[in-house]
């Protein structure tokens, strides 16, 4: 929880580097807390708005820890494009899965490294 709570706090900063845990981690509570909020739209008869509120406002953090995750792979945010491509999204994930560059690069210097 608290990596989703710091994917989250990192709002608009898509300018560091996050490790693949952050990534995922929050990826995982984002998923469990759709998976509330579909429930709750069918459990009170809604046509989807609280699920679609909950993924609007998230757009923007999972946007951001995306960016940052590519960044810890020492590419550029702009891959996450490939999102958009139908088959080429297969790249991207692919690029997410990937260990974490230790040293430093570009985008800073290594999460890794500074938690250890």
């Amino acid at each position: 929880m608290n990596w989703y709570i710091q994917a989250l706090k990192n709002y608009f900063n898509f300018s560091d580097r996050a490790r693949r845990k952050e990534y995922w981690m929050f990826i995982l509570f984002y998923i469990v807390f759709y998976a509330v909020a579909v429930a709750i739209d069918f459990a009170v008869g809604s046509p989807g708005y609280i699920s679609i509120a909950y993924s609007l406002l998230l757009f923007i953090p999972s946007l951001s820890v995306c960016v940052r995750r590519l960044h810890d792979t020492n590419r550029s945010g702009w891959w996450v494009l490939l999102a958009f491509v139908p088959i080429a999204n297969l790249v991207l994930i692919v690029f997410l899965v990937q260990d974490s560059r230790d040293e430093d690069n570009r985008f800073g210097e290594s999460p890794k490294l500074a938690a250890a």
